[in-house]
């Protein structure tokens, strides 16, 4: 059964939204995206195709083509961040079918948008950090990531070969997870919707779709071994760049993770719930935040995810003021150095039991 939040009179949820939503009114501002982000879109798939076009049709020498997988890698991880993540959340624009186009960036790179709205939107954003309930945490039996995990032997050098997990995840993604939530019909304890007809279309055809364009025109360029290395080299670094990402935002030291009482029901509102399980990073690193589609505040995203990331830096003071305010503790790492040691650190000593 699924955990139940509760809801309270004196609500902290409920002032912090009347206050952004009249920062947003009093600025005469729309709360999705701007010229910012959609300059941005451009920015990153006009470098994505370059990347591609240059790699796969010029045949550079194999270390820049290595070299090149990884920035385009990188190029799709920030297509991601910016592009497909924003566009899943209904944000990236006020205009619902340019939302549908980026959010269907996703299924251009090999995901499923539809899965991800469900293990992301549904299942991550709603029962955050809460195990058997957010999928994102769920890595078993290769990871433990909290307390109430299994732990396996193997688990005490976790924190040494956790690279080599993440590096694995987008391959898997795209060729295993997206089918195992498309045959058990589930994301954890989640159900995933019925598909229609049209979605089914674009599941099936966008795995077909993907396989031509980065695998089977490379191969026919450049050879079955090179496009194998290649591709490999691609899907790690895109692998490693998401996952890290979304680790240094949960799985750190400042983030809890709640267990659900017997009743099944958190003892917190669910605006409290977010701030126990989620942890902001380098938000003041200019770069970091341009790159990232606004990850870095990750605190802001999972309260008001229906706000584009390009106002995050804004409402963030907002969010601060207002926990001082209730006695709510908002958790930040000043560099993502810092949130990467803690992360290292959180899963040496979970590794350990």
């Amino acid at each position: 059964m699924l955990p139940k939040f509760t809801k309270l009179q004196d609500s902290f949820e409920a002032e912090l939204k009347q206050r952004v939503n009249a920062y947003f009114n009093d600025n005469n501002l729309k709360s999705t995206g701007n010229y910012k982000l959609w300059s941005k879109a451009i920015i990153l798939m006009l470098a994505h195709l370059t990347i591609y076009i240059g790699l796969v049709f010029y045949t550079p020498t194999w270390p820049l083509a290595i070299l090149m997988c990884i920035l385009l890698g990188l190029a799709t991880s920030g297509i991601g961040f910016n592009v497909m993540h924003d566009g899943s959340h209904g944000s990236f624009s006020g205009n619902k079918t340019l939302n549908k186009f980026a959010g269907w960036s996703l299924d251009l790179f090999g995901g499923s948008s539809y899965m991800w709205k469900v293990k992301h939107n549904v299942a991550h954003h709603t029962f955050t950090n809460i195990h058997g309930a957010d999928d994102d945490i769920q890595a078993e039996p290769f990871m433990r990531m909290c307390e109430t995990q299994k732990l396996y032997k193997i688990h005490r050098f976790q924190h040494i070969y956790c690279i080599l997990t993440y590096g694995l995840l987008y391959f898997l993604w795209v060729f295993f997870f997206d089918f195992k939530k498309y045959f058990t019909g589930m994301v954890g304890e989640v159900p995933v919707p019925k598909l229609s007809l049209k979605e089914n279309v674009i599941f099936w055809g966008s795995k077909v779709l993907f396989v031509f364009i980065a695998m089977w025109i490379p191969y026919t360029q450049v050879g079955f071994g090179p496009m194998m290395i290649g591709f490999l080299t691609y899907c790690f670094f895109t692998g490693v760049f998401i996952a890290l990402v979304f680790q240094l935002a949960h799985v750190v030291e400042k983030a809890q993770f709640p267990q659900v009482p017997a009743n099944g029901r958190i003892a917190d509102e669910w605006a409290v719930h977010q701030l126990q399980t989620t942890v902001n990073f380098a938000t003041n690193n200019r770069f970091w935040t341009w790159l990232l589609g606004g990850l870095n505040y990750q605190v802001e995203h999972h309260l008001f995810p229906m706000i584009s990331h390009v106002h995050y830096p804004a409402i963030s003071k907002i969010v601060k003021g207002t926990c001082a305010d209730y006695d709510v503790v908002y958790n930040e790492y000043p560099r993502m150095s810092q949130a990467l040691v803690s992360h290292v650190r959180l899963l040496k000593q979970l590794g350990r039991g």
